[in-house]
């Protein structure tokens, strides 16, 4: 059966994207669509997306081009735009002066409008290589997840897939530990038996060991999670910190008699995010806190035996009158936060008392405990 060719506009111009998708390397040729424009698109809440739109504008012309897949690769491409909502649809395009009918993804009726102009050129060099690694491991869902779960999971594949390339591209000091070369670290087989909102992958390695060699085969299994950031926020005029409290899931599984944690503000970075930005976003989102400057209070993984997190604490300077307390949280995500101002000392009798037990949080008091007298003088 043959298959239609197909017109991209969008980041499936990218070859290396495209590859990605479609399983194979597919021929390309430059392709026009007349009467349109190919700009960012935006929710029917008014947030802009991180992907383009092609849509009618009288006398423009969306730069695109046109590919012939085969089957297989039709097939993947197909999955690959549903998982967006996007459906393919008739259309006529120019290639080389002369009229081409075609296919080309497009949104349902309503889901999206148009925005500013998108630029190919600019999308690679901010997002190009995140995006086409986050598409490699998409599409080994794709083959064996329903299409439902797949699109629930990829906010936070995405982080991961982020997280693993911060942590390549980030310093990795080595003046007492081991100094790790590529070799040391034998990848035998990985196998990925739980993926929906998290995931746990199973791996079969060797490594090297201390006294020479490397070790026999091993199976190890690591919880997948995105990089996180904590922010405590400070008052160092008035010298209070603020906490926030909510019920927390991993509390509750384990059986404690009080599920609800105090904590400091936390979230997930958002793939593209750098850690300062997602620190301020959260204590946005999660206190309505406005954070001057950010101090950071540490990086490190909180529990690197199994779980693949890595953690950005920061202290935020902020102001902490007595009304800055409240109840926030983002009404999509269920979330019901409580926040809560007090002076610093406080804070410090609450983990004496055991009432503080979350670990993120800890470190940042300790943290402050040590640096407060300088954050309080005016040069701080």
């Amino acid at each position: 059966m043959s298959v239609k060719p197909l017109f991209l506009f969008g980041t499936l111009r990218y070859a290396p994207l495209l590859d990605a998708v479609a399983g194979s390397t597919l021929a390309t040729e430059p392709a026009t669509l007349a009467d349109h424009a190919v700009t960012w698109a935006v929710d029917a809440g008014g947030s802009e997306r991180r992907f383009p739109l092609c849509a009618p504008e009288t006398g423009a012309s969306a730069e695109g081009v046109l590919v012939r897949p085969d089957e297989p690769a039709m097939a993947r491409l197909d999955a690959y735009e549903q998982l967006w909502d996007y459906r393919p649809e008739p259309v006529s395009v120019q290639v080389a002066g002369r009229s081409v009918e075609a296919l080309i993804y497009r949104p349902r009726a309503g889901l999206f409008t148009p925005d500013a102009p998108w630029s190919l050129s600019d999308w690679v060099a901010s997002e190009g290589r995140l995006r086409t690694e986050v598409a490699h491991a998409l599409m080994l869902l794709v083959d064996r997840l329903p299409p439902a779960i797949v699109a629930e999971r990829y906010p936070l594949l995405a982080g991961y897939v982020a997280s693993r390339l911060r942590a390549a591209d980030e310093n990795a000091p080595a003046t007492l530990r081991h100094d790790a070369m590529p070799e040391d670290v034998a990848l035998l087989a990985r196998e990925e038996p739980y993926a929906r909102f998290f995931a746990v992958i199973e791996d079969r390695l060797r490594h090297r060991r201390f006294g020479g060699g490397m070790s026999e085969t091993v199976l190890r299994a690591a919880f997948l999670m995105s990089d996180a950031v904590t922010v405590l926020p400070y008052d160092p005029v008035r010298d209070r910190v603020m906490v926030v409290e909510q019920f927390r899931a991993g509390p509750f599984a384990r059986g404690d008699r009080n599920p609800w944690s105090i904590e400091a503000i936390a979230g997930r970075i958002d793939a593209g995010e750098a850690p300062e930005t997602a620190a301020r976003r959260e204590a946005h989102e999660e206190a309505a806190l406005d954070v001057a400057t950010l101090h950071s209070a540490g990086r490190y993984y909180p529990s690197p035996g199994a779980v693949t997190e890595f953690l950005y604490n920061y202290i935020g300077i902020a102001a902490l009158p007595d009304d800055a307390a409240g109840i926030h949280g983002l009404e999509a995500e269920a979330e019901d936060i409580r926040s809560h101002v007090l002076p610093f000392e406080k804070l410090m009798d609450l983990i004496q008392s055991g009432e503080v037990t979350n670990g993120p949080l800890i470190t940042s008091a300790y943290w402050l405990a040590l640096n407060r007298e300088r954050l309080r003088q005016p040069s701080g």
